[in-house]
């Protein structure tokens, strides 16, 4: 759509934004200062010090950054990107750090949100290498009769499906960032993927996790599940690269489903709807989709009609027909008032919420171009606190905007004992205040999320700017063992710094 017409049709969608779309700053206009770091001879060959690779790995995928790199401001520009091909030369890009006391942040797809990426390191370091894990991104071993794959860090959600497709197999792993984010990244953030129930995160798929430290190798044992003292792969999971740099792991697969069934259901409230979601969570029918818009998170994004919320319903299944499950859900919803297009999939607003959520990432860019503050920012939360932590939440991030704003929830994932409510924060933004704007209302958010109970992230870890948030929620012991733990494998403390410490 040409910039003029977007900007007509955001207005009429939103009732703001600018006129005309500003232009962002070229590649070629950016200024960087001088790598501090020469390559060595072993590391040149796979080795960069190229304007666009310094700038490409030293932002994430932010509201902040996507203005940042929008106006060419690259405020910590990492020094070198290595790119290993094999394990060995990611031990030589370590041992190469050592010796030119230099941080090193190892990086996947580059979509964090939370500044887990950014160089933005202690200043006794004399440069920042950057590890693009990118080149590692192989499916090396499959296990069909255990159902596991060993795949290597870099591996992107594409490239794992691809290379699992011919096997008729599938990790049914899909956060909104699949199409760039990568194995690696997920386990190093504990990230949320596909399913709303049951199997929400990483976790749930990790067999085993293999990675590098100043102490060694890190790998445990290819287990089912054991009960042999604290799990050095749940050490792994969320270290956001604190710990050491993820290479493979082995992850838990399954046949591709055949059999799926989906309805839409729309609810007159919001509270009745959040009451359908409880009941069907503590059921037992493990639903695949679980995801319940409110009216303005639906009137955007499934073809709502402002006043209803709705309940986005679905099973799947390898082998067995699923529409018994199906059906108990629906009856468990009409008891909260719930209604559907009888006889009918109900899929138009499931397509049509699908479409918006993978294309949401792309449609941010043209909306900061128009002079709109775009964000989310999510969190988990016990049922008996859910409903005040979703009032004071709203109406912080609303007193802290002003108006006009747009401030919507929708439920990501639930589990017995709770949901995942996550926040989206459409408001006009004068340009050149963005950073401190959001940075105010994130502040204010945060607040409101710790003091309702809910944890400062369920999905989108902690990196650089949830640190406050995570120092206030982990308790002082278990802090002063995660500082003991980065000493033994990081003496230095050079991998990720300022990342959950």
């Amino acid at each position: 759509m040409p910039a003029d017409g977007l900007a007509a049709a955001v207005r009429a969608t939103l009732g703001f934004g600018a006129d005309q779309a500003e232009d962002p700053v070229p590649l070629e206009s950016v200024t960087l200062p001088p790598p501090r770091l020469t390559l060595p001879p072993p590391l040149r060959d796979i080795g960069s010090t190229s304007m666009l690779d310094r700038v490409r790995c030293s932002l994430g995928q932010a509201y902040r950054d996507v203005v940042r790199a929008f106006r060419g401001r690259i405020d910590h520009p990492t020094d070198v990107v290595v790119r290993p091909r094999s394990e060995a030369d990611v031990m030589a890009a370590l041992d190469w750090a050592s010796t030119v006391n230099a941080a090193v942040i190892p990086h996947g797809g580059g979509t964090s949100v939370v500044g887990g990426i950014e160089p933005r390191v202690p200043a006794h370091f004399d440069g920042v290498i950057t590890l693009d894990l990118g080149r590692l991104d192989k499916v090396i071993e499959i296990d069909p009769v255990s159902l596991a794959v060993r795949v290597q860090a870099g591996a992107s959600g594409p490239a794992l499906e691809r290379q699992l497709s011919g096997h008729g197999l599938t990790a049914r792993f899909y956060p909104q960032s699949f199409e760039f984010s990568t194995v690696g990244g997920w386990i190093a953030t504990r990230a949320g993927g596909h399913f709303a129930t049951v199997e929400t995160h990483i976790d749930d798929l990790v067999e085993s996790v293999r990675a590098l430290s100043y102490a060694g190798a890190w790998e445990s044992r290819r287990l089912p599940a054991s009960g042999a003292g604290p799990s050095p792969d749940g050490w792994l999971l969320g270290s956001e690269g604190t710990l050491g740099v993820i290479t493979s792991a082995w992850l838990r697969v399954r046949p591709r489903p055949a059999c799926r069934a989906s309805r839409s259901v729309w609810f007159p409230s919001w509270v009745a709807g959040v009451d359908a979601v409880r009941d069907i969570a503590q059921s037992g029918l493990a639903p695949s989709n679980l995801r319940l818009l409110d009216a303005g998170e639906a009137v955007r994004t499934a073809g709502g009609d402002g006043d209803r919320c709705v309940l986005l319903l679905g099973f799947e299944s390898a082998d067995e027909p699923v529409d018994t499950r199906l059906a108990a859900a629906l009856r468990r919803s009409r008891d909260h008032g719930g209604t559907w297009e009888a006889g009918g999939s109900g899929a138009a607003a499931e397509q049509s919420w699908r479409s918006s959520f993978l294309a949401m990432p792309y449609l941010r860019d043209p909306l900061v171009r128009l002079g709109v503050l775009v964000e989310t920012f999510e969190t988990a939360v016990t049922w008996d606190r859910f409903g005040a932590l979703h009032e004071s939440v709203t109406a912080a991030v609303r007193d802290a905007l002003g108006e006009p704003c747009h401030v919507s929830c929708r439920i990501t994932h639930a589990y017995p004992d709770g949901a995942a409510p996550y926040f989206t924060v459409l408001a006009p933004v004068r340009r050149g205040v963005e950073l401190e704007t959001w940075d105010r209302v994130k502040q204010v958010a945060v607040s409101a999320v710790l003091a309702g109970g809910g944890t400062v992230t369920h999905h989108h870890a902690v990196g650089r700017d949830h640190l406050d948030g995570y120092r206030h929620q982990r308790p002082a012991p278990f802090a002063a063992a995660l500082r003991a733990a980065k000493s033994a494998v990081d003496p230095d403390h050079r991998l990720n710094p300022l990342c959950l410490l």
